[in-house]
């Protein structure tokens, strides 16, 4: 399981650190951010003891106004649990006594300016994203027209040759050679680069192409959305190729299951056309437009 240590959380949200500096490096594997609410009046049965434990102004004035007995046992309550941090939002102040029994537990307490709503939002994205299952697979990683593509086939089959083509037509790379799969939901996959080679592409006899510097910014996105796998294979002659609709065929990854295509090369087909006819195809799908099934419909009124 994929986990992050509370500094590297201060560090990427800027948190002040009010408590427990010499404990940093607790770690944080879970996704979701939560608010303490009915474990102050002490029912713990349902408490995500694992997740970040988030102190908005409700939460920090229902404190204030209890006296001091019944906060120390509320707050008891709670650190007790030990979870991996606190972290209170939009600047609070009068934190003493919270400051107090998070140093004795050796929990770290942080503080943000951002509203609640606003910081957990960005934290739970964050954190969605940096601990989300990960795998990393062999092939070229695509934005084409808005749609997310992983693009595969055996090596020297021509992947990078034709997101090259694709890239100079106006489209996104988004990773050459490695491409990192992130799992965000059980329907949901992400596919970015694995920093190492950012940006860049490998094309044979040509070498290794920075495709930010030589065709602009607009060139390269750091991740996307992944809806289709497309695999170049080799033209066979005796195979069947103009099928009316082929039947939805998937590949899955870490249970995903994405549409996959077939594209068989052959000299003087538009590899790079039929690619972006794919993806503009499955956008009208999602719109729920059937070009077969409008066809089948004319033939019926004829």
């Amino acid at each position: 399981m994929k986990t992050i240590t509370v500094q590297e959380l201060a560090d990427r949200f800027s948190l002040e650190v009010l408590a427990g500096c010499n404990h940093m490096h607790r770690t944080i594997g879970k996704s979701r951010t939560y608010r303490p609410g009915l474990e102050f009046v002490g029912y713990f049965d349902f408490f995500p003891q694992e997740h970040v434990q988030v102190l908005g102004k409700k939460e920090i004035t229902y404190l204030h106004k209890l006296d001091l007995d019944e906060r120390k046992q509320r707050i008891g309550n709670i650190v007790k649990y030990h979870p991996p941090c606190f972290i209170v939002t939009a600047n609070q102040e009068g934190l003493t006594y919270l400051t107090k029994y998070c140093e004795e537990e050796q929990i770290p307490l942080l503080r943000t300016g951002a509203t609640t709503t606003e910081f957990m939002g960005r934290l739970d994205a964050y954190l969605t994203k940096t601990l989300a299952p990960q795998i990393a697979i062999h092939g070229v990683c695509l934005n084409v027209s808005g749609i997310g593509i992983i693009l595969r086939g055996k090596s020297g089959v021509g992947k990078s040759e034709t997101a090259h083509t694709l890239i100079r037509r106006g489209h996104r790379l988004v990773a050459d050679d490695i491409v990192v799969l992130k799992k965000l939901s059980p329907q949901t996959l992400l596919g970015t680069h694995d920093e190492n080679t950012k940006e860049l592409l490998a094309l044979r006899s040509i070498g290794l192409i920075n495709v930010s510097r030589l065709y602009g910014r607009k060139a390269f996105q750091e991740e996307t959305r992944i809806v289709l796998d497309i695999e170049l294979t080799k033209w066979q002659e005796n195979a069947l190729n103009n099928e009316l609709e082929l039947e939805q065929k998937y590949t899955e990854y870490m249970d995903v299951k994405i549409p996959h295509i077939e594209i068989q090369l052959q000299p003087g087909r538009d590899v790079a056309g039929l690619i972006e006819a794919a993806a503009n195809s499955w956008y009208l799908r999602q719109q729920g437009y059937s070009a077969a099934e409008d066809f089948m419909k004319r033939l019926k009124m004829d």
